[in-house]
């Protein structure tokens, strides 16, 4: 300790130092993102690359100089190196963008999701680029020998330096740095902590400082419409939300591999053309049970806004949401719901997770005890990585080798690719199970089942892995959902639904999470000045159309 405690520099050669770091240590991912897309033909092409080191070191040093007070230094620096060091890891492991989408994730992620991700190298990384660098800069001592004048007049000069500097590259190379920007939209999101700061910031802003909060009715005028003539039964529809499902890998779709050998057999409806509201659960989900489309979905106002549910029991249709995902977020608050990760199923679950199959847990239960139509919400664990070995058992692990590790970047791609689809077909197995016990109440209740994925996911595509890109430049891989109906006969009939009709629109009709809010009313028979039949994707082919 003693010999550390012998650290010293002053202040102008402790923010050189540290803005050395982090120009060059904590952006050494950006600064070879941003080489990467420089051509190199000519010798501007190497001078322009030499300047962005520079001027990434000009800028800290600004920002540094600025923030030079004794008592705000240090722990500021502190808090923006482990951020830096995280997000580090994350972008170089898994080629994640770090923006306000993925910034709300880590706020409302759980426990179980978050130790997924821990790993021995996130561990030494975490040691090597943020612990020992902020050691390092504890035991340093800053000496000021110099009167404060004298020491803020070397920091304005060194900071108009830096500023002249930036200048004379903008002179020189401003329509390189502006073609790198506009062609390379999520560069400029790797550069931290700039990203984090700004992330945390509009976050921040647009959860606890977006005005007025309370809560906006909609659909109170909802009710159920004429009961169809000569019918006497509810209607039953289970609507399964699955979890980073991409419908790349979806046999139904025509992926090369039976991952659906059983739904193949159950005559379902698949839309081969769907594309989620965005590429994270934390948006999705609540965008896709509101009233909103996905280019006007508006979060803040989403966040205290009813939404489908909410409009279904204004109807009087009971529902019901059971989770296996780590939350609804926002979408089931103000309705009956219960996580079945506690209900500790021996044989499903183990410490911090369970397998899908406790969706199904005694439900039949529920469902004997309802006497009037309802709307059952399972919400999927399904292919949530990068544990995707974890999302199914042991009788599903067809496809082989696997990637039995969460440090998905260091397997084999065909591994990766095998364990993925193990879990698809996992997921296959559990919505024909769902399907065997709506055939079992065939009976009561005319019954249906609505599935889709929250979002896809990226296995290494274009070094991309796993999801929430920014959704202007996110791959097919992220958005392209899979998407699935299925109705008894009776459900059909008495709805008068033209299931060939449904068949061959699917082959070729665009659809989106756009369309849930206004297809599940109308499964429903629910009348509303909400619904929109235009968005409801059976109206076209029900008869009485």
């Amino acid at each position: 300790m003693k010999h550390l405690n012998k650290l010293r520099c002053n202040e102008i050669t402790f923010n050189f130092c540290a803005a050395l770091f982090f120009a060059l240590i904590l952006n050494g991912i950006f600064l070879l993102r941003a080489w990467a897309s420089i051509p190199f033909e000519h010798v501007r092409d190497y001078l322009y690359a030499a300047t962005i080191p520079v001027v990434l070191f000009s800028a800290f040093l600004i920002i540094f100089n600025c923030l030079a007070l004794p008592w705000l230094r240090k722990p500021l620096l502190l808090l923006l190196i482990v951020f830096s060091a995280a997000a580090n890891y994350f972008m170089y492991s898994f080629g994640t963008v770090i923006d306000t989408n993925m910034i709300q994730n880590v706020f409302e992620t759980d426990l179980q999701e978050a130790t997924a991700l821990f790993s021995a190298r996130y561990l030494l990384w975490m040691l090597l680029l943020g612990v020992l660098p902020v050691v390092i800069m504890l035991y340093t001592r800053i000496e000021n020998h110099r009167p404060w004048w004298m020491s803020f007049v070397w920091r304005l000069l060194t900071s108009l330096g830096a500023i002249l500097i930036v200048l004379l590259v903008a002179a020189l190379f401003y329509k390189d740095y502006a073609s790198m920007i506009r062609n390379n939209k999520g560069l400029v999101k790797m550069i931290t902590p700039v990203n984090v700061v700004s992330s945390i910031g509009h976050y921040v802003n647009n959860r606890w400082f977006a005005g007025d909060q309370t809560l906006i009715k909609i659909g109170t005028d909802a009710r159920k419409g004429p009961v169809i003539s000569g019918e006497k039964k509810k209607t039953l529809v289970i609507f399964v939300l699955g979890e980073t499902a991409r419908a790349e890998n979806f046999s139904l779709g025509g992926y090369s591999r039976e991952t659906n050998p059983k739904l193949k057999q159950d005559n379902v409806i698949y839309y081969r053309n769907a594309t989620s509201c965005g590429t994270e659960t934390a948006i999705s989900v609540p965008c896709m049970f509101s009233n909103m489309p996905r280019t006007r979905y508006d979060a803040a106002l989403a966040r205290h806004q009813e939404g489908l549910l909410d409009v279904m029991a204004h109807a009087g249709v009971n529902v019901l949401w059971r989770e296996n995902d780590g939350g609804c977020k926002g979408a089931c608050d103000r309705v009956p719901h219960t996580d079945m990760t506690r209900w500790k199923v021996s044989e499903l679950c183990k410490s911090d997770y369970c397998l899908d199959e406790v969706l199904l847990h005694r439900l039949n239960n529920y469902i004997d005890s309802v006497k009037d139509d309802t709307v059952i919400v399972l919400h999927q664990m399904g292919s949530h990585g990068p544990a995707y070995y974890l999302r199914y058992p042991d009788s599903m692990r067809q496809f082989t080798p696997t990637c039995d590790s969460n440090q998905i970047q260091d397997c084999d791609h065909q591994a990766l690719v095998n364990t993925y689809d193990n879990s698809i077909l996992y997921t296959d197995s559990m919505l024909d199970s769902t399907i065997t016990l709506l055939k079992s109440y065939s009976d009561k209740y005319n019954v249906a089942m609505v599935y889709l994925s929250d979002h896809g996911e990226s296995l290494g595509e274009r070094g991309m892995y796993l999801h929430g890109a920014p959704y202007v430049f996110a791959p097919s891989q992220q958005t392209h959902i899979p998407f699935l109906l299925w109705m008894s006969p009776d459900y059909a009939a008495a709805f008068g639904v033209d299931q060939q009709c449904l068949q061959q629109q699917a082959q070729t009709v665009d659809i989106s999470q756009d369309n849930i809010f206004h297809t599940l009313l109308g499964m429903m028979n629910v009348q509303t000045r909400e619904y929109q039949p235009t968005l409801d994707m059976i109206h076209s082919c029900r008869k009485s159309s």
